[in-house]
């Protein structure tokens, strides 16, 4: 049975984080159509923690329902009002290039009209890098974790996306704390095969990054098994790589790899998955229906460390 695979483990924000977004200013996050249960609580609960200042925009009934449900006083808080998923993300993503809010944050919008709003030269969020999303995933017990790019925005990314996506990874892993984190191109296989291109561009990768990124170690093309497993690395004696078995971070060839671990860490290992783009302006949270509370307060939480910088 399929389900013998599934963890029945609770996600659980990591507290390492929680309290690394504590200690700093708290942002100002715009909510693009705030107005919906799932979005007000992570609001209400981030806010609570000190974790960020919320920016609401949406319809103002939809919104003072949501928080009237949750006996929640947004009195004090900016609302914007806009109708329907298109003007309400327009309204959020221009908060942030005006700098009236530090962080874009997505509500009860679909991900494709959000992201529209968020890339639209109008909102002033382009910087010229290419938007990129990062999980950062935390093990069930909060003791180990890795980071994934990019496994939601980008279907098919070129050599380009991808040096991009790696420089942002290390970014946020430095911020995080780590101070030379441990990189890996994945593909199905550690040879360059020009018959398997994702192993010829994760050499490709390798090589640009170590020539272009400092403070981190890359490696590939390695399979799943050497980016993960010791016992693989040591069965295939790969013991003298500085990525293989002990990796901080997988940067994926294509969006159908990237989701499919992403999704494995959280659903058959039970990890806490929290999710930001990085390359606009500000950082993007692009939370989904499916996020439960740890995830979308995880998200918060890396959005208010990458605010910070």
């Amino acid at each position: 049975m399929p389900q013998s695979f599934l963890s029945d483990a609770t996600a659980i924000a990591p507290a390492h984080i929680i309290e690394m977004a504590q200690k700093a200013a708290s942002p100002r996050v715009a909510i693009a159509r705030a107005g919906a249960p799932l979005p007000m609580l992570a609001a209400k609960e981030a806010t609570e923690a000190n974790m960020m200042i919320p920016v609401f925009t949406g319809e103002r009934h939809m919104i003072e329902a949501e928080a009237e449900k949750l006996n929640w006083d947004i009195s004090g808080f900016e609302l914007i009002e806009a109708e329907g998923e298109a003007a309400s993300g327009a309204a959020a993503a221009l908060a942030c290039g005006e700098g009236r809010a530090d962080v874009l944050m997505k509500g009860q919008l679909h991900t494709d009209a959000f992201m529209r709003a968020a890339v639209s030269r109008d909102a002033g969020l382009r910087t010229g890098r290419r938007f990129v999303h990062i999980f950062h995933i935390t093990t069930a017990d909060g003791t180990g974790s890795i980071t994934i790019s990019d496994a939601a925005v980008n279907v098919n990314p070129d050599i380009a996306t991808r040096q991009d996506a790696t420089a942002e990874v290390v970014k946020l892993l430095h911020k995080l704390g780590n101070a030379r984190p441990k990189v890996a191109f994945l593909s199905a296989t550690e040879s360059a095969i020009e018959s398997v291109p994702s192993s010829m561009e994760g050499r490709a990768l390798r090589d640009w990054a170590r020539e272009n990124i400092a403070d981190a170690d890359f490696s590939g093309p390695l399979a799943f098994d050497l980016i993960m497993s010791p016992k693989s690395v040591a069965t295939k004696k790969m013991t003298d790589d500085p990525v293989a078995g002990k990796a901080d971070a997988i940067i994926v060839p294509d969006i159908v790899s990237g989701n499919g671990l992403f999704k494995s860490f959280v659903y058959l290992a039970g990890g806490c998955a929290g999710g930001i783009v990085m390359g606009a302006k500000v950082p993007i949270l692009l939370t989904s229906r499916a996020d439960p509370p740890a995830a979308r307060l995880s998200s918060v939480a890396l959005g208010a460390i990458m605010a910070a910088a």
